[in-house]
């Protein structure tokens, strides 16, 4: 073989390759990449837009979804569903966006949610710490423990997967508990409802410090409403300390129905809505 046809075949090959390299949308990136393609602070983008829009209501209505990994038909034919009701003020998932914590599927269930008519926030689950899926969502969605006052409500929002943790973090974080009961002291005339993922009691859960989230902190808020979670993937309304506060959990889309909560200054209600 000649030098000039040994030189002659890569350089048909790069000739080959480069509209590919130039073609960035066939490049394949690493799996566990943190690249949420500018999207940031979603959390804090539509908690403004929930106390904006709520401001000055009496009456709250919103829905409450879950567990939407891998689950995408449905969970578009459940927004579909979703955007039909004009009395939503907005939208709570209690987390499981990803099945495995990976950036496209926060992507891809961040632009199902972005359809939505009403604003929403997103909790974090515990599929949703696999891999580099906590960086993830921190930077697509913020902190993974939030509040927002909607109307005369405040809910707060925790992130209670302590198993995904290795207890090597406080989960249930009391410190951003006890800084939250700080403000409900500061703020009378305000309901509270408490959300999060993984229940008391569930495997996710630190069951070490089950009764001192319950009577250390949850029935210390002024005016509680009930608890919200997700997680089991199924319809569950339990009284789980046998202290009157009910746990409400929705189920995922498969199930094909969800939970719509109406309060008021003295009294709430709920519904299982079918689609």
């Amino acid at each position: 073989m000649t030098f000039v046809k040994y030189l002659r075949t890569p350089l048909l090959f790069l000739l080959w390759l480069l509209p590919l390299v130039a073609a960035c949308d066939l490049i394949e990136y690493h799996p566990y990449s943190v690249d949420t393609e500018g999207i940031s602070d979603v959390n804090a983008a539509q908690m403004r837009r929930i106390t904006a829009s709520c401001a000055g209501c009496d009456t709250l209505r919103f829905a409450l979804i879950s567990d939407t990994q891998r689950q995408y038909d449905e969970t578009e034919e459940l927004i579909d569903h979703l955007n039909r009701n004009d009395s939503l003020n907005f939208v709570i998932h209690t987390g499981d966006l990803t099945d495995f914590g990976l950036t496209k599927e926060f992507l891809w269930m961040h632009d199902l949610l972005s359809r939505l008519r009403v604003p929403y926030v997103v909790l974090l689950g515990n599929h949703d710490v696999l891999g580099n899926g906590l960086q993830v969502y921190r930077s697509m969605f913020g902190p993974e423990n939030f509040s927002f006052v909607a109307g005369r409500v405040r809910f707060v929002c925790l992130n209670t997967n302590a198993i995904e943790f290795d207890y090597s973090t406080p989960v249930p974080d009391f410190s951003f508990l006890s800084a939250r009961l700080e403000e409900d002291a500061a703020m009378p005339g305000l309901r509270t409802i408490v959300a999060m993922h993984s229940a008391p009691f569930t495997e996710q859960f630190n069951n070490n410090v089950a009764e001192a989230f319950e009577v250390g902190y949850v029935t210390r808020f002024s005016d509680l409403v009930c608890c919200l979670h997700g997680h089991g993937h199924g319809y569950e309304h339990r009284d789980l300390y046998g202290d009157g506060v009910m746990y409400y959990s929705s189920p995922n889309p498969k199930k094909r129905h969800y939970l719509v909560f109406t309060v008021t200054p003295d009294s709430y209600s709920y519904e299982v809505v079918w689609f």
